[in-house]
C-alpha cells in the first residue's frame, strides 16, 4: 500500500500540470505584434487584463478592463458574448487559464497574448 502513495502523488501532479497547460479548444495564441494588429483591426472586441489589481495599476494595455483570474469565475458574465475576447496577464500563463474558464462558460472567440504583458511592444 505504501508503494502506491508515490504513484498516486505523481498521477495527481501530472493531472494538475495537464489542466494548467493543456490546449484550450478554439484559443488563438498570438505574439505581441500580431496581437496588437488584431486589436487595432477588430471593431468588436473585449480586452481583458486578468492580472491582479496591483499589477493592472502598475501599467496595462490601453483600453483593457481588469478582471483578475482570481475573480473570473464570479465575473465572467461582465464580458460581452458578442465580441471577440482578447486576454493577457503578466507572462501568458493566467490568460491561458482564463481562456479555459471562459471556454467552459461557452465563449468561443478567444485570443491570448503569448508571453503576456512583459512581451508587449509599447
Amino acid at each position: 500500500m505504501e508503494s502506491l502513495i508515490p504513484i498516486a502523488i505523481a498521477v495527481l501532479f501530472i493531472a494538475f500540470i495537464y489542466t494548467r497547460l493543456a490546449p484550450v479548444k478554439g484559443l488563438r495564441t498570438l505574439g505581441s505584434a500580431e496581437f496588437k494588429k488584431q486589436l487595432n483591426q477588430h471593431p468588436k472586441k473585449a480586452l481583458i487584463d486578468v492580472r491582479e489589481p496591483g499589477e493592472f495599476r502598475a501599467g496595462s494595455i490601453r483600453g483593457a478592463v481588469n478582471i483578475p483570474l482570481s475573480q473570473l469565475g464570479a465575473r465572467w458574465s461582465e464580458i460581452p458574448r458578442d465580441q471577440s475576447v482578447y486576454l493577457f496577464c503578466q507572462s501568458g500563463v493566467r490568460s491561458r487559464q482564463a481562456a479555459r474558464v471562459l471556454s467552459k462558460h461557452g465563449f468561443t472567440d478567444l485570443t491570448h497574448l503569448q508571453g503576456g504583458y512583459i512581451s508587449w511592444e509599447h
